[in-house]
């Protein structure tokens, strides 16, 4: 007794020629490393024994490269006179092991988390200048 399968041509952007082949179920890897960075569509034609046709676009974006962080400067942003610029660009590296060197970029911290800090230094300052004020009428 034979199974029929269905097969699956896997086609990249707009090419004519299939980037694959394939009898379904199939688990297949996807190397977008070979894949300039942007947008990309993954358009599957399935073909079933009986000749019918199925289709899926799966639309995609590549981001193999660097990536590129910016601090002081945002995508439509309103400025005049002069930016302090924070750039950064860092890559993957080795997917194998982790690089802690240059895979975070540094940033400011918000402002709201020095209100905080402020408050709580002030409160403490108070709690200890009224603690110590008020300690020669415990004793």
């Amino acid at each position: 007794m034979t199974k029929d399968k269905s097969s699956v041509f896997l086609f990249l952007d707009d090419e004519v020629t299939p980037l694959a082949e394939l009898e379904t179920p199939i688990v297949f890897d996807f190397d977008t490393t070979k894949l300039t960075d942007g947008d990309h569509v993954l358009k599957i034609i399935s073909k079933s024994t009986q000749g019918r046709e199925g289709i899926r676009k799966i639309h995609f974006t590549v981001k193999n490269g660097p990536s590129v962080s910016v601090e002081g400067l945002k995508d439509k942003d309103i400025v005049d006179g002069v930016l302090p610029l924070m750039i950064n660009a860092y890559d993957k590296g080795n997917q194998k092991s982790f690089m802690i060197e240059g895979s975070e970029t540094p940033q400011t911290i918000p402002v709201w988390i020095w209100i905080i800090i402020i408050l709580f230094v002030g409160w403490g300052a108070y709690y200890g200048i009224t603690y110590f004020y008020r300690m020669p009428e415990i004793f």
